[in-house]
């Protein structure tokens, strides 16, 4: 089964990108290289790899791609630290009182 990757990159203006591939050491080159010079890496450079996760199942790789992208940022570094005890939380949406 042909492996796919989600990753996400932190980029030098300290935000985050999130991406899908199937070959992630040559997409990461592309990104580090500016190949592609209308992407949103490319003026953000350095990036930084700081997440990835392995699918076999695109369909699904796809569907968490396009989930992360819809995060907030304290979710995203909850995914990159490890924390995913907090993910469930930081979901729910905080009403004034």
């Amino acid at each position: 089964m042909k492996q796919s990757y989600v990753y996400i990159l932190k980029c030098s203006d300290n935000s985050y990108y999130t991406g899908l591939t199937s070959n992630l050491t040559n997409r990461l080159e592309q990104h580090e290289t500016g190949k592609h010079k209308e992407s949103y890496t490319y003026s953000r450079r350095p990036v930084q790899l700081v997440f990835y996760a392995e699918f076999t199942d695109i369909t699904l790789a796809i569907q968490t791609e396009k989930q992360i992208k819809k995060w907030s940022r304290a979710k995203k570094e909850a995914l990159i630290d490890g924390d995913y005890a907090a993910l469930p939380n930081l979901a729910k949406k905080k009403f004034k009182t």
